[in-house]
C-alpha cells in the first residue's frame, strides 16, 4: 500500500530497543520444520475387529502417543493419558486419541502440500485410516485408544460425552477438520481415498446437522447477552476447528450440505465478537458460548477459521470479526505479557502453550498481519517469560508450556508438537514474517488486586471459580463505602478497568471513581438474566468514562449498595513490546499519537488492520485504536 502523509498529534512517548539474534533453523534443510519428534511419537496398530467400526483398506493404521515425558538423560519416553495398568498394558484413558490423530493427519497433510514428501502423505494417511476406525455410525467419534488398538469409550476421568462418541465434541470438530484437509489433498493424488474420506466428512456433517446445526438461528441468553446456540459443545473454539476442515472442503468442491454448514457455523463464531478498542475484551472472538468473562488462548482459532470461511464462501462480511480479534485484541495481548492461557476476565492462568500461540501465529497470518505475526512467533525462539526458546528446531520438539513463574514444562507430547509444527510451517510458508528474537518488554495491562486497597472486607469464597469465571487472587472486596489504593506511577494517562460482579436486580449497587479531584466516572454493577450460566452475575472489566491521568497513583471509589471488587486493570493508551530492536505499539487513545522510538522502519495500522502510515524516522505514529510496529 501507498504510504499517506503523517500528521503529528498528541505528545511523544520514549521507547527504547535492544540487540536482535540470528534465528534458528532445522540443520538438515534450512527450515524451520521439522516431523523428527512427530515422527518419534508416530506408530502403528492392527486394531482387533468392532462393531460399527471400519476404516479403508486393511493392515495396520497410524497413530499417536499422546504424550512425550523428558528422562533424566535427555531423551523422551512415549505414554498415553492417565494411570498404566502394567499388567494389561492399558491406561485409564488410552495410549492414542482422535483429538492428537486429527490435528497430526493437519500436519502432514500441510508439510506434504509445502514439501511434496512422499513420506508426509503416507504419514496422514495412516492417520487418517485410524481416525476414520475410531468413528462410529452415528457420525461420532470415540477418543481413546489402547496399546492394541482397543477403544476406550468411556475413560477414567470421565470424558463428555460419555460414552465419548455419543455426541458431538471436540474430537468430533477436529476430525471434520482433518477429513476436510484430507479430501482436498488426496482428491488430486488418490481418487478412491479421497472418495472414502468425503463419505467420512459427510457422515461426520450429518451428526453435526442432526445433534447441532438444528438449534440454527437460536440464542442462548448469558448474563442478558444473546449467544448463538449452534456451535459445537457451546464453543467457538470448538467450531472453529471444524470450520477449518468444512472450508477445505467446499474450497475443493465440497457438497451443498457442507456449503450450508459451513455458512451457518461460520455466522455463530462471528456472533461471538465482543468489546470495543476501548472496552473489554477488546473485540475478541470469545470462545465459550456460556460465559461473557471467559477467554481462553487454547483453540481459539476463531480469526484463522473466519477467514477460510470467507474465503471459501466469497464473503468478505466475515472478516470483519477476525480482523477485530487480530488487529484489536492481540497486539493488546501480546503487549500485556504474551500468549497467556486465560483472562477469566482478569489474566489469571499466565501459563503459555503452544495450543494458544499457534491459534494467535495462525489468526494473524490469515488476515495478512505479518507485522503482528513476528511477534507472536518469537516465542518459540526465546522472547517468552523463560527467556530460553520453546522450540529447538533440530529435534522439531516443542516443550509442552511455560508456567506463569517462568519454568518450562520440558516434555513435548503430542499437542505441543503438533502445534509448534503448524506455526513452523506457517513460517516456512511466510518466509517474509521478521525473525525476532531476544528478551522481551512489556509496558501493558497491569492488575491491581482489590483487596490491595484499604476499606472494605477481604471475602475468600470456597472456589476461586465461579462456574464461568473465575475470582483473581481466589478473593474479592465487599464494600459498602469507600476504599482507595496507591497504584504505579506511569508516564501515560491510563483506562481504568474495575473488574466488578454484576448482578441481575432491580436495586444493583453503583460506584463512583475518582483519582483526587478529577471525578473517573460511575459504573452500576448490573448485569440481565443468568440463563444459561453457570452462575449468578457476571464479572466483568467495565471502562471508566476517564482516564487516570499520568502520574497519578491514587485511586478511591465509593459505593452506594454493597459492591463487590475483584481487581483493578490499568491499561496504558498506548502499550508496548519490545523484542531485539523490534517493538510492537498498541492503542487504546481517542487521538493520534507520535511515539518516540529506536528504530528504522515504522508501519501504522488503523483498527481494521489496514497500513495507513509508512515512516523511516524515529518518530512513529500511532492512530486510534490501532497499533504500530517498529523495526531497526
Amino acid at each position: 500500500m501507498n504510504p499517506t502523509r503523517r500528521t503529528v498529534i498528541g505528545g511523544a512517548i520514549a521507547v527504547a530497543a535492544a540487540s536482535s539474534v540470528t534465528l534458528p533453523a532445522s540443520a538438515t534443510s534450512g527450515r524451520l520444520s521439522n516431523l523428527a519428534h512427530l515422527d518419534f511419537l508416530r506408530a502403528s496398530v492392527t486394531p482387533p475387529a468392532t462393531p460399527g467400526h471400519t476404516t479403508f483398506g486393511s493392515g495396520p493404521v497410524g497413530v499417536l502417543w499422546t504424550y512425550a515425558d523428558r528422562q533424566p538423560d535427555g531423551s523422551y519416553k512415549r505414554i498415553g493419558g492417565g494411570s498404566c495398568d502394567a499388567s494389561t498394558n492399558t491406561y485409564a484413558q488410552g495410549a492414542f486419541n482422535a483429538d492428537d490423530i486429527a490435528r497430526a493427519a493437519v500436519v502432514y497433510l500441510r508439510h506434504w502440500k509445502q514439501f511434496h514428501e512422499t513420506a508426509s502423505l503416507d504419514a496422514a494417511r495412516g492417520l487418517l485410516r485410524s481416525l476414520t476406525f475410531l468413528q462410529s455410525g452415528s457420525g461420532n467419534v470415540v477418543l481413546w485408544m489402547q496399546p492394541d488398538g482397543t477403544l476406550n469409550p468411556s475413560a477414567d476421568p470421565v470424558e463428555l460425552p460419555d460414552p465419548s462418541d455419543s455426541g458431538p465434541s471436540y474430537w468430533l470438530a477436529r476430525t471434520v477438520w482433518a477429513l476436510g484437509e484430507g479430501y482436498a489433498v488426496f482428491r488430486k493424488t488418490d481418487r478412491a481415498f479421497a472418495s472414502f474420506l468425503r463419505d467420512r466428512l459427510e457422515l461426520a456433517i450429518a451428526a453435526l446437522e442432526r445433534q447441532v446445526l438444528v438449534r440454527y438461528g437460536q440464542y442462548n441468553v448469558v448474563d442478558g447477552r444473546r449467544l448463538p446456540a449452534w456451535l459445537i459443545v457451546n464453543g467457538a473454539d470448538a467450531t472453529s476447528e471444524a470450520v477449518l476442515g468444512l472450508s477445505a472442503y467446499v474450497e475443493a468442491g465440497g457438497s451443498p450440505r457442507a456449503r450450508r454448514a459451513l455458512t451457518q457455523f461460520a455466522n455463530g463464531i462471528a456472533a461471538m465478537a465482543a468489546g470495543s478498542t476501548r472496552e473489554w475484551p477488546f473485540r475478541a472472538l470469545m470462545p465459550w458460548g456460556e460465559s461473557i468473562s471467559d477467554w481462553h488462548a487454547w483453540g481459539a482459532q476463531m480469526p484463522s477459521a473466519l477467514a477460510a470461511a470467507s474465503h471459501a464462501l466469497g464473503s468478505r462480511k466475515l472478516l470483519a470479526p477476525a480482523l477485530g480479534d487480530a488487529a484489536g485484541f492481540t497486539p493488546l495481548l501480546m503487549t500485556a505479557g504474551g500468549p497467556d492461557n486465560g483472562w477469566l476476565p482478569v489474566p489469571i492462568d499466565r501459563t503459555q502453550i503452544a495450543y494458544g500461540v499457534d491459534a494467535r501465529l495462525q489468526g494473524v497470518l490469515s488476515v495478512g498481519l505479518k507485522h503482528v505475526a513476528a511477534f507472536v512467533a518469537a516465542w518459540y525462539f526465546g522472547a517468552n517469560r523463560a527467556g530460553q526458546p520453546m522450540y529447538d528446531a533440530g529435534t522439531g520438539r516443542t516443550y509442552d508450556g511455560i508456567s506463569g513463574d517462568g519454568t518450562i514444562n520440558r516434555n513435548s507430547g503430542a499437542e505441543s508438537s503438533i502445534h509448534g509444527q503448524l506455526s513452523m510451517l506457517a513460517l516456512d510458508a511466510h518466509p517474509d514474517v521478521a525473525r525476532l528474537t531476544g528478551t522481551p518488554s512489556y509496558d501493558g495491562l497491569q492488575i491491581v488486586e482489590a483487596e490491595s486497597g484499604t476499606g472494605g472486607q477481604v471475602v475468600t469464597p470456597p472456589s476461586a471459580w465461579t462456574g464461568e469465571s473465575q475470582w483473581s487472587n481466589g478473593s474479592y472486596l465487599s464494600l459498602d463505602g469507600t476504599a482507595t489504593w496507591t497504584v504505579p506511577a506511569s508516564s501515560q494517562p491510563r483506562l481504568v478497568l474495575p473488574v466488578v460482579n454484576l448482578v441481575d436486580s432491580p436495586t444493583p449497587a453503583r460506584t463512583n471513581w475518582t483519582a483526587g479531584s478529577r471525578a473517573l466516572g460511575t459504573l452500576t454493577h448490573v448485569c440481565g438474566p443468568q440463563g444459561i450460566s453457570a452462575a449468578p452475575g457476571a464479572l466483568l472489566p467495565l471502562t471508566l468514562a476517564n482516564p487516570l491521568p499520568a502520574g497519578a497513583t491514587a485511586l478511591s471509589v465509593r459505593a452506594q449498595g454493597t459492591a463487590q471488587l475483584d481487581a483493578l486493570l490499568l491499561l496504558p493508551t498506548v502499550s508496548s513490546l519490545r523484542i531485539g530492536d523490534a517493538v510492537l505499539l498498541a492503542s487504546v487513545d481517542t487521538h493520534a499519537r507520535v511515539v518516540s522510538v529506536s528504530g528504522k522502519h515504522s508501519y501504522s495500522y488503523d483498527p481494521s488492520g489496514k497500513l495507513v502510515a509508512r515512516g523511516n524516522a524515529s518518530r512513529a505514529l500511532v492512530v486510534p485504536g490501532g497499533f504500530t510496529v517498529v523495526l531497526g
